[in-house]
């Protein structure tokens, strides 16, 4: 087991009804509030108008910045963080799903700093201060709402990049399945795959000493594989909803890293390059990615592999484990090739391009050209 260091500074506000107590935490930081959301989701199931009322209670000024993608850019960041700079806003307030908390995060460090937001993905800047974040999340997936993780797309540069910063931790957040209910049956699913990534990306990274890790991670997959069929069948569940929020979370908040050097990252910039390349939503990037990836490194990773599926399917070998794998995921509707996704015709060339580009998946278990061939193929 590796040397760690356990450190998460996000309070969870987790339950029905936990966002009346979001009036009482803003109010520690000031009342000018920069509120960021997204196209238009909170508006249709309410929760824009409750929030809205929130504020009013503490006779916040609100300052809005709205449209944030699904696959969010750094134009929109920029914009954003200018509205909070001229506005000398106390706190950001981020409420959707992975996308606009991720927007926040890097909004938060930029509006002090006054650079753009690249400058941090591109290493050219490292935040000194943030303006503090507060998030309300609408959609069980990424872990974003309790990690100092963020993702961004830069069309102009092709790419979609990862930052973090201790900084970009949430200060609050807060978690009431009740405003998940809303989420369709594709993006409820592409979210559970999202979740289940997270876990291998920590049990195929470095450091596999870290037996009681792999366990939380095997516990966190099969609550996924138990609760979330049953979620798309009965989506205004509750607490099936709250099942599915707390795996999330738990897969990414630093949990099933204790033990470990790093996880692995690569299955990730894979599906990135799908995000930038198609507009895929991340959570079905995966689904499509991990299959191939376990597939190119079945002989190398046979034992873990193996290890894996025995835990979560009762499977011998590394082979079962991948067909057992790639069944769940259609079974929860989630495309396992590109050509699944339909309305696209993938170009291998464009996307072996833009991974020898971006020197995609050269984490722990790294690839090189020839596998980068290899794996376009077994995603096709």
């Amino acid at each position: 087991m590796e040397n760690f260091v356990a450190y998460n500074p996000t309070s969870l506000h987790f339950g029905k009804d936990v966002l009346n107590g979001l009036p009482q935490i803003l109010n520690r930081f000031g009342k000018k509030v920069l509120l960021v959301y997204g196209t238009g989701s909170i508006q249709r199931n309410g929760l824009y108008n409750h929030i809205i009322n929130l504020l009013k209670s503490m006779d916040a000024e609100v300052f809005e910045y709205s449209g944030i993608r699904s696959n969010p850019v750094v134009e929109d960041v920029d914009a954003a963080a200018a509205v909070g700079r001229e506005n000398k806003v106390d706190v950001v307030l981020a409420v959707g799903g992975g996308s606009v908390i991720d927007s926040a995060k890097i909004i938060s460090i930029a509006i002090p700093s006054e650079t753009p937001a690249w400058n941090y993905f591109a290493r050219r800047a490292m935040p000194r201060t943030a303006v503090p974040l507060v998030a309300v999340l609408t959609l069980a997936a990424t872990g974003t709402e309790m990690n100092p993780f963020a993702v961004l797309s830069n069309h102009a540069a092709e790419t979609k990049g990862s930052f973090s910063s201790p900084l970009m931790y949430p200060k609050h957040s807060f978690l009431d399945p009740q405003y998940t209910a809303s989420v369709p049956k594709n993006y409820t699913a592409y979210g559970i795959a999202d979740l289940i990534a997270h876990s291998l990306e920590a049990f195929f990274g470095k450091g596999e000493e870290a037996t009681l890790s792999d366990r939380l991670v095997y516990s966190i997959i099969l609550e996924a594989m138990e609760y979330g069929p049953e979620l798309l069948n009965d989506l205004e569940n509750y607490k099936l909803r709250a099942k599915i929020m707390y795996a999330a979370t738990m897969a990414l908040n630093g949990l099933t890293m204790h033990g470990r050097a790093s996880g692995e990252w690569g299955v990730h910039s894979i599906g990135h390059i799908l995000s930038l390349l198609y507009d895929v939503p991340h959570g079905a990037s995966l689904t499509i990615v991990y299959p191939a990836w376990m597939k190119l490194m079945k002989n190398r990773l046979n034992d873990r592999i193996k290890l894996l599926g025995n835990n979560l399917f009762g499977s011998s070998t590394a082979e079962e484990t991948i067909e057992q794998m790639e069944l769940f995921f259609k079974y929860i509707g989630c495309p396992v090739r590109l050509s699944d996704l339909g309305g696209i015709k993938p170009d291998a060339d464009e996307i072996y391009r833009l991974m020898v580009q971006s020197k995609a998946a050269t984490y722990v278990h790294k690839l090189n050209e020839d596998d980068y061939r290899e794996i376009i193929k077994l995603m096709m």
